[in-house]
């Protein structure tokens, strides 16, 4: 609540400083990435994305750096975090590395892109949000190859009654929620669409029939790429 209520009083200021002037027209704000996904490359310390407005007005975009729940350390600094933007034209964020200690594996957090714009009434003291953006973003260590296959690197095994799931890479592997035991054909949940370097998830299975598990990886910048059939190992 506190922080939606500071929120609202930055935009508010901002938004009498820059005179807004509005007419009629539909609330929503597009605010549109030009990639899906931001990768910052360790070795050149900082990466842009242009982000486009894609309305008919002119509105403010709120930038926004998340982390995700394992890992809350800031590798990133975003600049700027609120800036004005006319009507088909964009605005270039940048992402700065700010790591104190070289980075060892690819890390992940996410990226929130929001269009606001002043109510109809024109004394600023409502605010209209748009539609928010909320993409991946990738820190990749300086030197580190790339690899378009990294879903090959992950590891799944049958350990008691469950199925883990480790990866031992650098990369952060990108694929479906839930993946498929062969032949049995039983399905098992993630829980999320992501699995971290150095990560271990253990996942509950009603059957354990399985040679192999079928997964849906996805690339770097979020697109299907087919199914894989990992082997499945029994300890």
């Amino acid at each position: 609540m506190h922080c939606l209520i500071s929120l609202r009083a930055l935009v508010a200021m901002t938004l009498s400083c820059l005179a807004f002037v509005t007419s009629s027209s539909a609330c929503a704000v597009g605010m549109v990435p030009e990639t899906p996904i931001v990768i910052v490359d360790e070795g050149l310390g900082e990466a842009t994305l242009n982000v486009k407005n894609s309305d008919d007005q002119p509105a403010l975009l709120y930038s926004t750096l998340e982390h995700i729940a394992e890992d809350s350390e800031p590798l990133v600094l975003l600049a700027p975090p609120v800036a004005r933007v006319e009507p088909g034209k964009s605005q270039q964020v940048r992402f700065i590395m700010r790591a104190t200690t070289p980075l060892k594996t690819e890390r992940r957090k996410r990226v929130v892109f929001e269009g606001i714009k002043p109510s109809q009434d024109g004394t600023g003291a409502r605010i209209s949000l748009g539609v928010r953006q909320n993409i991946p973003l990738i820190v990749r260590p300086a030197n580190l190859a790339v690899d378009r296959t990294p879903w090959r690197r992950l590891v799944w095994s049958v350990v008691g009654d469950k199925v883990e799931v480790s990866n031992p890479s650098p990369y952060v592997v990108r694929l479906a929620k839930s993946v498929t035991l062969l032949p049995g054909g039983a399905v098992l949940d993630l829980g999320r669409t992501y699995i971290l370097p150095d990560e271990r998830l253990v996942l509950e299975a009603s059957s354990l029939l399985g040679t192999h598990v079928r997964l849906s990886p996805a690339s770097a910048y979020g697109f299907a790429v087919g199914s894989y059939d990992a082997p499945l190992s029994r300890q």
